[in-house]
């Protein structure tokens, strides 16, 4: 497609976008009466207008039937959890029996962890990429001294080559051949939070397991965003927030993937809790844990419903469209974005690079060279929500249900007018 910088062009191709009705669907922040330029789904996405309704089911069914709103509510409380494995599973890739919804990302990854990092003598080292998100990093890193290891030691972080601002696969994948046989754990995130890139996990997985270790993924920023396969592509366990791509709201609840070959195992080590034992023998009390044969056998606690229903809400949006419309959209948003901002580059001599490789989500992750956090700050003040990353990185990931082609050439305009401005 030959892109136009131009609103003209931008508006007829919301017209030809089938998903352009779905921007409706949102509720939009307001910046001096306007509905925002909203970049960042990729660390809170935008509230759907069906979600209240189906917290405010959940607060009706409180009123009128308190306890036993469990089984009696028209969506029953202690298997609510359940109606969102199977939206979940198409999206991520997996079998049904595969998904479980709980707690949040890193407690879940921290519970994972009891089931697949199992260190011994010999096999005993984790590699993740270097500068993970930080939670990532604080929790791989007390893993690893609560076994009594030296994370300085045990823990293998994957860098860039220098001067590039990507990792090649090739050098994941000779990281894990070299680790060899003292590798325990490849645990990734599927998309770097900083640059946007998407790793090639089919591949980075099949490495893993090559040299006989367990592989996981942090899908955070991946999840609703990218292709997954995670039950073909064999990997063990991954774990992803609702809250980015997926927009369930403010800290909710995370979604889990165990593959199959790990599910109804008596033997598997991992912290156990009352909702993770089978459902016909719950309520008996019996002092044996008796593990779903799913991977609600994870599970801990009965789920938190006042946050899982804003998460069903917007699954049902996912049902509606399909990844792969999604994923279609990105693709040719995420193009136009990148379109706009070498056009600008050219009318402001600025230096816009972009690091975010080819390899990649809705996320463009972009060095603002020469400029401040004041053209930040412009850019907030005028109604684009982005984010800023120091030194001068902005990161804008226009998702495809809310994001239109409009808003990409407007951000284009109130970017050229900063930085005009500035230098006017």
């Amino acid at each position: 497609m030959q892109f136009k910088n131009s609103l003209a062009f931008a508006q007829q191709l919301d017209k030809e976008d089938p998903l352009h009705s779905y921007r409706s669907k949102f509720h939009f922040p307001k910046v001096k009466g306007n509905q925002v330029i909203y970049f960042t789904g990729n660390s809170l996405g935008l509230q759907p207008k069906r979600t209240q309704a189906y917290v405010e089911e959940v607060m009706t069914d409180w009123a009128s039937l308190a306890v036993e709103g469990h089984f009696y509510a028209d969506k029953p409380w202690w298997d609510y959890h359940e109606r969102l494995a199977a939206p979940l599973a198409t999206i991520v890739g997996a079998q049904t029996q595969e998904i479980s919804v709980m707690n949040t990302l890193t407690v879940n990854l921290h519970l994972l962890m009891v089931s697949f990092y199992r260190p011994t003598t010999k096999r005993y080292k984790i590699i993740c990429e270097e500068k993970a998100f930080p939670s990532d990093q604080y929790m791989l890193a007390s893993q690893l001294r609560f076994h009594g290891l030296d994370p300085k030691d045990a823990l293998v972080e994957v860098k860039k080559r220098p001067g590039e601002n990507a990792w090649r696969t090739e050098d994941i994948v000779a990281a894990i051949d070299e680790v060899g046989d003292a590798l325990a754990l490849v645990l990734i995130g599927g998309v770097n939070y900083y640059n946007g890139q998407v790793f090639d996990m089919k591949t980075i997985t099949a490495a893993g397991k090559k040299v006989g270790a367990y592989v996981g993924w942090d899908l955070a920023h991946a999840a609703g965003n990218v292709k997954l396969e995670l039950h073909n592509w064999d990997v063990d366990f991954a774990a992803w927030c609702s809250y980015k791509y997926m927009n369930s709201g403010p800290g909710n609840a995370s979604g889990l993937f165990v593959h199959e070959k790990h599910l109804n195992t008596k033997d598997i080590p991992r912290f156990e809790g009352w909702w993770g034992t089978k459902k016909e023998t719950r309520f008996l009390m019996k002092p044996e844990f008796e593990p779903m044969e799913n991977a609600d056998a994870w599970q801990l606690s009965n789920a938190p419903i006042l946050s899982v229903a804003p998460y069903l809400a917007s699954l049902t949006l996912f049902d509606e469209v399909g990844m792969e419309a999604l994923i279609q959209k990105r693709d040719t948003l995420v193009a136009y974005l990148e379109f706009v901002l070498h056009e600008i580059d050219k009318v402001v001599d600025a230096s816009f690079e972009i690091i975010t490789p080819k390899d990649r989500g809705c996320q463009l992750s972009v060095f603002l060279h020469g400029e401040g956090k004041s053209l930040f700050t412009y850019l907030m003040e005028n109604g684009v929500i982005t984010d800023w990353r120091e030194p001068n990185v902005i990161r804008l990931a226009p998702a495809p249900f809310y994001c239109s082609f409009e808003d990409m050439y407007r951000f284009g305009q109130i970017l050229k007018n900063g930085i005009l401005n500035k230098n006017s």
